[in-house]
């Protein structure tokens, strides 16, 4: 689509190459999945990031998107069968159409009655987890602050025994014609009432707990279970957890974003963990059976002769569990081989003549003067 920024979609600068716009998508889609994220909107930001990708990442359809920023190229912005302006169309088009004139001055669309119910605001709520509680999940319970239906009143601002009466201004409708000059003339708008404010009922005696609002705060607790193998950023829905609704409206929900703690050991990518070690020169030489950390406990680990730094090894089953389960990920170990910044008169024979047997002719570096002086001391004594 013509209107959209396809770099700003995924974040990326305009001169990025394809490495850098895959790694964006993967990123983003993982975040915004419909599986994962029920936010708003989550599932059309899904959706324009796929489609923003499947241009980028096409050499032909970029360059056209570059040049006409359309796909499509040229013909993208209108004629047959394009997407272009529309005109006055009203319909499927993306023009200014007579329906947007009407939603204007009279609210366009289906209104809702005053005395429909109406589902309250949603929630926010950030969760901190350690690396380990995001991995295995954890059963816990949080409070937090939200509007809650009034316990005086149940909810109609009334103080008890009394009820709210048809507004007076509005006769019960919720909204007021008002008159406007306009470019087009004097035309007749309508508005939420002054006296209801939209309710549509007038409240002569409100309630002493309430004030006539129908919600007072309060510190709500909930148990919520966080299920195994979340990851940062990542939120969940709890349905009708957030604010109260108005007029027998349902809560609106509350949505626990996780914010999860980097480990001082692993790290993370999806369900893959990745671990990197150290092993020393004859361990790789000779090769070696050793105990790797995992998230689940210490497992062995053999490491073949011959081992080369930057090796990796793969424990099948070692990683965090994938979300809707579907299994268990692997750990991927990565060795590292050290080498020993000092060595004693026994290791350095040793290696001296490891040398020789490999046929090979090394000069032995001797060191800085200073150390020169300590090993002629060391001998005197």
């Amino acid at each position: 689509m013509a209107d959209k920024d396809y770099y700003d979609i995924l974040g990326v600068d305009r001169n990025a190459d394809d490495a850098a716009i895959k790694k964006a998508f993967r990123q983003l889609s993982k975040k915004y999945h419909p599986d994962i994220n029920h936010a708003p909107g989550a599932e059309q930001k899904f959706k324009d990031i796929n489609e923003a990708y499947q241009v980028l990442s096409d050499p032909q359809k970029r360059a056209a998107y570059d040049q006409y920023g359309s796909a499509d190229g040229p013909q993208g912005f209108g004629g047959a069968g394009g997407q272009g302006f529309s005109g006055f169309s009203g319909g499927g088009g993306q023009g200014f159409g007579f329906d947007d004139i009407f939603s204007q001055f009279f609210g366009g669309g289906q209104q809702q009655t005053a005395s429909s119910p109406r589902q309250g605001a949603d929630l926010q709520y950030r969760m901190d987890l350690s690396f380990k509680e995001a991995v295995f999940g954890k059963d816990t319970k949080i409070s937090y602050d939200r509007s809650a239906q009034c316990h005086t009143c149940g909810g109609s601002g009334a103080k008890p025994g009394t009820s709210p009466v048809t507004c007076s201004k509005c006769h019960g409708s919720g909204y007021i014609q008002v008159q406007r000059n306009t470019p087009l003339g004097a035309m007749m708008t309508r508005e939420v009432c002054d006296v209801c404010n939209g309710t549509g009922k007038e409240i002569k005696e409100k309630c002493p707990t309430c004030h006539g609002t129908g919600h007072e705060n309060e510190r709500h607790t909930i148990d919520v279970k966080v299920p195994a193998g979340v990851e940062d950023g990542q939120q969940m829905r709890l349905r009708e957890a957030g604010e109260a609704g108005t007029n027998g409206g349902p809560y609106g929900d509350l949505y626990i974003v996780f914010r999860v703690a980097a480990s001082d050991k692993f790290q993370r990518d999806g369900a893959t963990i990745y671990l990197k070690i150290p092993i020393s020169f004859a361990q790789a030489a000779l090769g070696d059976q050793i105990k790797v950390d995992t998230v689940h406990g210490p497992v062995e680990l053999k490491i073949p002769a011959g081992t080369q730094t930057d090796a990796k090894f793969r424990l099948r089953g070692k990683g965090a569990p994938r979300l809707q389960g579907n299994g268990v990920g692997d750990q991927i170990v990565t060795v590292t081989v050290q080498t020993p910044k000092s060595l004693n008169q026994k290791q350095r024979d040793a290696l001296m003549q490891f040398a020789a047997a490999s046929g090979e002719d090394v000069t032995p570096h001797e060191g800085s003067l200073f150390d020169k002086v300590k090993d002629a001391f060391n001998k005197g004594k």
